[in-house]
């Protein structure tokens, strides 16, 4: 089955996946019972059949997070040179046809360019940093009201990790809503696919917030500018660098975040305390 995005001249295969398996256990009585597991399944992009990462995922958005992974290490610019995108997990393989008939210049993008992090993707490109600081993200103002609103909407969601756990969640939103919440085995998948369902639906970023139930680190906050979304929340912690980064472009960074209490990280001049 192909998917397509109307303005958008792209072909995608429909090729997700059930997120958990069921496997059999034993409790702590000795009975044997049914559990579900989180699934993890290698998939490797392949941009005209040069092989560009391999990244382990659940698989329920595959050609989304291919498109949200090129976007943010900005080894693809336009989505308008990318013509069609096919998984076949037979192979474990997401292959990306482009326009160019020569892949020489992402290759020789690519080349050399790879910096190493200590966190869940593992690397980074640095023509990813290249464009960090093209432009500023807005300030933009959230009411502490609206924070814990979006908060208690968001225990809604995490179906997979009530299921099975093992799963990191990701949320796009606005100040009233959830507008899209993905789950993948690494929070760093699940923001690639939310960034490839933004860059399908020409969504913009400026008036949005990201949630993630991950750490802040500096890798996140990078993807978060990327998409141009002023505002992150976590319900986990941070990291310096990450703080730093936040401070660097802008990025208003509300970490520790329960139903009712959070820590503000930078831009305190943006939460209105009402």
């Amino acid at each position: 089955m192909i998917k397509e995005y109307k303005n958008i001249e792209i072909k995608l295969s429909n090729s997700g996946l059930s997120p958990t398996n069921i496997i059999l256990t034993h409790n702590h009585l000795n009975d044997e019972i049914e559990s579900k597991v989180a699934g993890e399944l290698p998939l490797t992009i392949k941009i005209n059949n040069t092989e560009i990462i391999t990244l382990m995922t659940l698989g329920t958005k595959p050609e989304e997070l291919t498109l949200g992974y090129l976007r943010n290490q900005r080894i693809i610019e336009d989505i308008k040179d990318i013509i069609s995108i096919e998984v076949k997990w037979n192979t474990g393989v997401s292959s990306v046809t482009i326009k160019h008939k020569d892949i020489k210049e992402i290759t020789d993008k690519l080349k050399n360019k790879i910096v190493t992090t200590g966190c869940g993707q593992g690397t980074i490109f640095s023509c990813t940093l290249d464009k960090l600081y093209d432009n500023t993200l807005p300030d933009t103002k959230i009411k502490r009201s609206e924070i814990f609103n979006l908060l208690s909407k968001i225990t809604k969601y995490n179906d997979i990790y009530k299921e099975a756990g093992a799963v990191h969640g990701c949320a796009l939103c606005n100040k009233n809503d959830v507008l899209e919440f993905v789950e993948d085995v690494g929070r760093h998948n699940a923001a690639d696919t939310l960034s490839g369902i933004m860059w399908l639906d020409k969504i913009k970023g400026e008036n949005k917030i990201f949630y993630t139930t991950g750490r802040l680190t500096s890798e996140i906050i990078m993807k978060v500018k990327h998409m141009n979304i002023p505002i992150i929340i976590s319900r986990s912690g941070v990291t310096n660098m990450g703080v730093e980064l936040a401070k660097d472009l802008n990025v208003t960074m509300i970490a520790r975040a329960k139903q009712r209490s959070f820590l503000i990280y930078n831009n305190k001049e943006n939460i209105i305390f009402d």
